[in-house]
């Protein structure tokens, strides 16, 4: 127990005789917590609050492209800027001054009342209450189409919600037309049948937790287990670095005469390390919590769940620590921890859901994240931070973390026994 203590004494000291390091391992995670959730709340209130300004080519001028419009400007998500001509809107749009261009055909209303009305009367014909005439040629109407540009730039998620949204005014203006068509052809006076034209399905989004109105996540609840998890796999950097270069000073040569395990030497730099993760992770709860409200940020709110996000921060601390000491130990120099180190935390976070979500990856990725175990750590915490789970929930998560420790440990013991042993 002493030789573990005086271990952990000696990563005690050496780290913190590196101040550039301490800045690195504490201070660099919480700048960029802070910026990565400061840009992603700036940009879902800029979606809430401002409107995006869109081009609206009316070459129809009848009552279909007014409520278009007026749809459009009572969305609250548009602001409508009238363009004349086709060609100068997808210029605008293809030089990104506009992100979205909408072009409504000529004689839409005219064409699309023409075949309403000929659909109604041809059913009420069939059921005897029009009178009987000798059928005239249709004229066969060839349908229309609403023409949308895109600044090439757009991404694909913007372009479905506003087809969708194009989509259900148009559905919602044909609704309307074959019921006034209805009215006019069933009374002279339409106002004796008025039809409720009134949505009668609707949507009501409901928490699987407790069928209530859910508590939508917010940007702080999402980046700081995200960030989290990347600072505390980042620490494989220094620990990875410390070890190489205490090979190259010596250090581990010295410390084989003494009689002193290879095993106990790591269980000392993880004890220091897995408190620097607990550390790193305590102060970015501190910063959502406190600093956040007083930047304009949404508050995180961690009541009644500390005890688990601390089991979570521990595990995946270990996990961290563990492959920290695997590349320490195998690493000959800096030349090839440093590179290596910074380059495989990124490829971890990537396919581990802390840029991009897990479910929106294509299937090759989706099947490569269950790999990463940034990937365990964060689906534990959105358990507890956004699904309210208990500890039987994630012990699958953390037992995860826990297995990568001991393997990725066991390995480095076993690498180092053989080299020593040649």
């Amino acid at each position: 127990m002493y030789k573990l203590w005086a271990s952990t004494y000696k990563e005690f000291l050496l780290l913190t005789r590196d101040l550039g390091g301490l800045a690195v391992l504490f201070l660099m995670p919480l700048l960029l917590v802070i910026t990565i959730t400061t840009i992603q709340d700036g940009t879902f209130k800029t979606l809430e609050t401002s409107k995006i300004p869109i081009l609206l080519v009316d070459n129809d001028q009848g009552a279909v492209s007014q409520n278009i419009q007026e749809n459009l400007n009572n969305s609250n998500l548009f602001e409508v800027i009238k363009e004349p001509s086709e060609q100068d809107a997808q210029h605008s749009v293809q030089k990104g001054t506009y992100q979205l261009a909408i072009v409504i055909p000529e004689d839409l209303s005219k064409d699309l009342q023409q075949k309403v009305s000929d659909n109604v009367t041809d059913i009420l014909s069939r059921f005897g209450m029009e009178e009987a005439a000798v059928p005239a040629a249709k004229e066969v109407l060839q349908p229309k189409e609403v023409r949308l540009y895109f600044d090439p730039a757009t991404q694909q998620s913007f372009k479905s919600a506003v087809r969708s949204t194009i989509d259900q005014m148009i559905s919602q203006i044909e609704s309307q037309t074959i019921y006034q068509a209805f009215q006019e052809q069933l009374t002279e006076d339409a106002s004796e049948v008025i039809f409720d034209t009134r949505h009668f399905i609707t949507f009501k989004e409901i928490d699987p937790n407790n069928n209530e109105k859910p508590i939508v996540p917010n940007s702080t609840q999402h980046n700081i287990p995200a960030w989290t998890l990347f600072a505390i796999f980042f620490i494989i950097l220094p620990l990875g670095i410390n070890m190489v270069k205490e090979k190259n000073q010596g250090t581990f040569v010295r410390l084989r005469t003494q009689p002193v395990s290879y095993a106990t030497v790591l269980g000392g730099k993880t004890l220091v390390f897995l408190t620097v993760s607990l550390i790193q992770f305590a102060l970015m709860l501190l910063v959502g919590i406190y600093l956040f409200p007083l930047i304009g940020l949404p508050k995180l709110e961690v009541s009644g769940r500390l005890p688990l996000l601390f089991v979570v921060a521990f595990f995946a601390g270990l996990a961290a620590v563990g492959l920290g000491l695997l590349l320490g130990t195998i690493a000959k120099t800096q030349e090839q921890s440093a590179p290596f180190a910074a380059t495989f935390v990124v490829i971890l976070a990537a396919i581990g859901g802390v840029w991009v979500p897990v479910f929106a990856m294509p299937k090759l990725m989706q099947t490569l994240s269950n790999l990463s175990p940034m990937n365990w750590g964060l689906n534990a915490f959105y358990d507890v931070f956004l699904r309210n789970v208990g500890f039987v929930e994630i012990l699958p998560k953390i037992g995860l973390l826990f297995g990568f420790f001991i393997i990725t440990t066991l390995i480095a013991l076993s690498y180092n026994s053989k080299k020593n042993a040649l």
